[in-house]
């Protein structure tokens, strides 16, 4: 069954150490893709997603364009990256795990997103909605995202564990009626 992202209601977040003792948090406002959630079986569900990367926003202008630069995702040369699912193990009735492949900046590595299934709901407007989040951690290093800068007091400014976390709200796309010959 095909499914439509509401991108109202969708997110897909990112948050890294920041000089070893807090958080950023940032997130891309733009992304597109197909998600064929199968509701009988969802282990024959696949997702195709691309993230511009020109919409990162961490809420910093000066630290977005850094990240849009060559010292991490050189955006003028890899303006998307993707993520395409080859695998999806179910855990339990709200559990799984969505394999695929990621590429960013030219590099495609597998990812395991860990998936909790919140469930449908009808809207008021008579669609059939369903709620997914998504979370991993991922070492930025192993896509070539490697800039950093040491501190005088040691460590480093920019952590290497980027924790991704994805918020999906899904619309159930209506089959479409053959009309008698």
């Amino acid at each position: 069954m095909n499914w439509q992202i509401d991108f109202a209601h969708s997110e897909i977040g990112f948050s890294v150490r920041h000089m070893m003792i807090s958080k950023v948090r940032g997130q891309f406002e733009k992304f597109s893709g197909h998600v064929n959630f199968d509701e009988n079986d969802p282990t024959q569900t696949a997702v195709d997603i691309t993230v511009e990367i020109g919409s990162i926003n961490t809420r910093d202008g000066q630290r977005d364009n850094h990240l849009r630069s060559a010292d991490f995702f050189d955006a003028a040369n890899y303006p998307v990256m993707t993520f395409k699912s080859k695998q999806v193990e179910q855990l339990n009735d709200d559990e799984g795990r969505l394999v695929g492949d990621l590429t960013i900046r030219g590099v495609t590595k597998e990812v395991a997103l860990d998936v909790e299934y919140a469930g449908q709901s009808k809207s008021p407007w008579g669609t059939t909605s369903a709620g997914f989040t998504a979370t991993a951690t991922l070492n930025r290093k192993d896509w070539g995202l490697n800039w950093n800068q040491a501190l005088e007091t040691g460590g480093v400014l920019v952590g290497e564990k980027v924790q991704i976390s994805i918020e999906l709200e899904l619309i159930k796309q209506l089959e479409a009626v053959a009309e008698p010959a």
